[in-house]
């Protein structure tokens, strides 16, 4: 299995494959500290819920097979434990989201065919029963989050079509109900982060071209309000696709990712002057295709892959610290 718990080696084989490794070049604040590595194999495009302070991450693709096991990681502890593995047929690309004790995650990629079931985990019993169907049918690379005691999917790719539809999951009648009125551009690969309620939406890429709006998601009233484009101001550099999104305290947070090749920066959103600021990157292997966990005071990022190279190391975010590279 690919170790890389050591930067410099990390860097090197990124190197040799024509990606570079991030460093505190694009500001001094924010820090990263390196936690346990992921106990299973190395892999991109896996898919992850947080339930009480847990994070369970599973299926992806490690660049020969397409996976189906299932891991938890305790955050306060540090450490991983293997769980039930996930029933339904191995794939990539999936979306998920938790409500209450309970996570669930649907649609994805075979290899071969973009996929529409839908699964619930008992993190209580360490269990999977299979649920309605997604109501959007088949696809991958949609977004997956929750609010208010219901999970929603919207976007992603079907095999022919880029998708801007938005789906709410009820888990108390296990049925699917369409949303209307996002204004969005249809996309793939976005991302989501939740500050105070509200889910805001960004990036992915559609028909070649990285999409530059972004929406936030009112769950009380269902409407979404376009906010300030991802390129409002020169000095940003936020489009791309395959990224990771996460909150700590009152910022959202768009990191690693990639445009035209891998990415290891990282920009914070201030929600009451819709405004963004880049912070120190990511101090690891540049990566698309990882994991974000986030319990809103602390988040952390993980695996995906740089080129074809694999990743199984797991990185702490400090937001407000200063930049350390000793630690």
């Amino acid at each position: 299995m690919i170790n890389t718990t050591k930067f410099l080696l990390g860097c090197l084989v990124v190197t040799l494959i024509t990606t570079s490794c991030s460093s505190d070049d694009d500001g001094d604040r924010g820090n990263w500290v390196e936690r346990s590595v992921f106990d299973g194999t190395p892999r991109s495009s896996a898919v992850s819920f947080l339930i009480d302070n847990k994070g369970y991450v599973g299926t992806g693709y490690d660049g020969d097979d397409y996976l189906s096991d299932f891991w938890e990681y305790n955050i306060e502890g540090d450490f991983w434990a293997q769980k039930a593995s996930f029933p339904g047929v191995a794939r990539s690309s999936a979306s998920g989201f938790s409500i209450g004790d309970k996570g669930y995650i649907g649609t994805g990629y075979d290899g071969d065919n973009e996929l529409g079931d839908f699964w619930e985990y008992n993190s209580g019993t360490n269990s999977w029963i299979q649920k309605s169907d997604f109501g959007g049918g088949l696809r991958r690379g949609a977004v997956g989050f929750n609010a208010n005691q219901n999970g929603y999917i919207g976007t992603g790719y079907d095999g022919d079509n880029d998708k801007k539809d938005f789906w709410k999951y009820d888990a108390t009648t296990d049925e699917w109900i369409e949303l209307v009125g996002f204004g969005g551009d249809k996309r793939r690969d976005a991302t989501t982060f939740t500050l105070n309620g509200n889910v805001y939406l960004g990036t992915g890429v559609s028909n070649g071209l990285y999409i530059e709006d972004f929406w936030m998601f009112d769950p009380t009233t269902e409407i979404w309000t376009r906010k300030k484009d991802l390129d409002e101001d020169d000095d940003y550099n936020i489009l791309r696709s395959n990224a990771v999104g996460f909150s700590v305290g009152n910022r959202g947070y768009i990191a690693t990712g990639y445009n035209f090749g891998a990415l290891g920066s990282i920009w914070e959103y201030n929600e009451g002057s819709d405004t963004w600021e880049e912070i120190t990157a990511l101090e690891a292997t540049i990566r698309q295709d990882a994991i974000a966990f986030s319990n809103e005071t602390r988040a952390l990022v993980m695996l995906g892959r740089s080129g074809n190279l694999y990743l199984d190391d797991n990185y702490e975010l400090f937001p407000q610290e200063e930049f350390n590279e000793d630690d």
